[in-house]
């Protein structure tokens, strides 16, 4: 397994001859800085022949240069009410495309710093990276010689200090969202649930990461028994069997702040009986990537290793298979909390994996120092119809509104472009999932698409509260627990595509690196 990341590397000489190629990315040659007036003339003799100079990606040989090549990707204008730092990250990807079409093995990319965009050099770095992901099925079958698209992808910076920040910070973030695209984008075979267990246990060996893998049927029965009856089916193929996956990081000093994860891993969602028909199956390999995120993130821990934070994550990595033996509608499955669930839609399979972490991380909460509980999912098509793709949704439960968790996530996803909208868990939320005769406790789900019901990616949240006991450590209670759940289905990535990682860049900036 080979989890390199793209090698980067800094230079403050434009003329640097180790790189083959130029990628300029910025709004506009007029406004380059002093350090690279050198760039201007060529792009002003090109914009008298061309009037339509950036609109799209343009080459040009300039002798002197690396490779006698200058390539142009503008951001477009980046000042306007709905303009945001992404337009640098969406300009990155372009070029690094373009310089890969040229056959550019070693570009040197250039984005100066922008007057209102602070994190503008790290988001294009990042976004060419994200160009220059290789899926780790391509790279274990050898197809390329390298492990890598390009050797080497050079970071231009006028000062040294601020050079190695950068690729420090580019190296780490990107080794987080690496693995996230690993588990998260890989087919349903090759990031089955113990294959990912293998992955993960081999990604953080010799690391600030412990992993401890549940794998034991009789376990998971017994501590997860609404995970449990998703797993049944999938249970009696071996290579298909569930596992839950337990990270732990403890940073250096006395700990201020504990972030409790739970991350959903459906390895492959065929519905269950409630079987995904019409053509809607492709692409549910994906719905993993809440748990690949958790991953993702423990990653960063590991290069970043901050200090004062401990982090507790669990991957609920499932298979909802169909057959003889999978759950169905109308199943009452008592949860580790003690509630009764009535199942109403097999394919509201992703909250019934989590909710024992959840319940579970509750337990633990009431001991560690100011907890803070999370839940992150590809959960709902609601969420894609409510707020469109590229946008990830956070929602709090009474402690965590009053501490202000959804907005600062938000505000921490806007400076390196992982952005959030933010959704309010309300009463009618709760009623929704409240036990409809005196058999359960709390209905599972309706039996139509999220992105048919109204509310569809709201109510979720509060079936996790209540199924998990988590109502009781409410703002009305003697210990009250923050919790937010973030969906990301919308924010994702592209199928078919490239996953973006989402949603751990924002993490990392509002948890540890809140000086960018």
């Amino acid at each position: 397994m080979c989890t390199r990341v793209q090698p980067v590397e800094w230079t403050s000489d434009l003329n640097n001859q180790n790189f083959d190629g130029l990628v300029l990315v910025t709004q506009s040659h007029d406004t380059l800085p002093p350090e690279l007036e050198c760039l201007k003339a060529p792009l002003q003799d090109y914009s008298s022949v061309d009037s339509g100079l950036g609109e799209e990606v343009v080459i040009l040989k300039v002798p002197g240069l690396p490779g006698n090549r200058l390539l142009f990707a503008s951001t477009g204008p980046v000042n306007r009410d709905y303009d945001d730092v992404r337009r640098f990250s969406d300009a990155a990807v372009n070029g690094i495309k373009r310089a890969l079409k040229a056959g550019m093995q070693r570009p040197l990319l250039v984005c100066p710093p922008h007057k209102d965009y602070k994190n503008s050099t790290l988001v294009a770095a990042l976004g060419a990276l994200h160009g220059l992901y290789m899926p780790i099925e391509v790279r274990e079958a050898n197809v390329n010689a390298s492990d890598c698209k390009v050797c080497v992808l050079g970071l231009w910076a006028s000062d040294e200090t601020e050079g190695r920040r950068l690729v420090q910070l580019a190296d780490a973030l990107e080794s987080g969202r690496l693995a996230c695209r690993d588990i998260g984008g890989s087919d349903p075979e090759r990031m089955a649930a113990p294959r990912v267990a293998e992955y993960v246990q081999e990604l953080f060996k010799d690391s600030p990461v412990k992993v401890d893998v549940v794998s034991d049927l009789k376990v998971l029965e017994k501590e997860y028994p609404c995970l449990a009856a998703v797993n049944r089916c999938a249970s009696s193929v071996p290579r298909h069997e569930g596992r839950v996956i337990k990270l732990q990081y403890c940073g250096e000093g006395p700990i201020q702040k504990t972030l409790m994860l739970v991350g959903k891993g459906i390895t492959y969602d065929t519905g269950g009986a409630d079987i995904k028909a019409g053509g809607h199956m492709a692409g549910m390999h994906r719905d993993k990537c809440g748990a690949a995120a958790v991953a993702g993130f423990f990653q960063i821990l590991a290069k970043l290793k901050p200090k004062h934070l401990k982090v507790i994550g669990s991957m609920a990595m499932v298979r909802n298979s169909v057959g003889s033996d999978c759950y169905v509608a109308d199943e009452l499955v008592v949860s580790r909390a003690g509630r009764r669930v009535r199942v109403g839609n097999t394919d509201a399979e992703g909250r019934m994996v989590m909710v024992d972490l959840l319940c579970e991380m509750k337990e633990k909460a009431v001991r560690e120092t100011s907890p803070q509980l999370f839940t992150i999912a590809t959960l709902t098509g609601h969420a894609i119809r409510a707020m469109g793709p590229n946008y990830s949704i956070i929602m709090d439960n009474g402690p965590a509104h009053r501490n202000g968790n959804a907005a600062q996530w938000q505000k921490a996803g806007e400076k390196l472009g992982d952005v959030f909208e933010l959704s309010s868990i309300r009463r009618e939320d709760y009623d929704f999932h409240k036990g409809q005769s005196e058999y359960e406790d709390i209905l599972q789900c309706n039996n139509l698409p999220s992105s048919n019901t109204p509310r569809g990616h709201q109510t979720p949240a509060a079936f996790l509260i209540m199924a998990s006991g988590l109502d009781k450590f409410g703002v009305d209670s003697n210990t009250p627990l923050p919790y937010s759940h973030v969906d990301i289905a919308g924010s994702s990535g592209p199928f078919p595509g490239v996953p973006t990682g989402a949603p751990i860049l924002a993490m990392a900036t509002n948890y540890f690196l809140s000086d960018l």
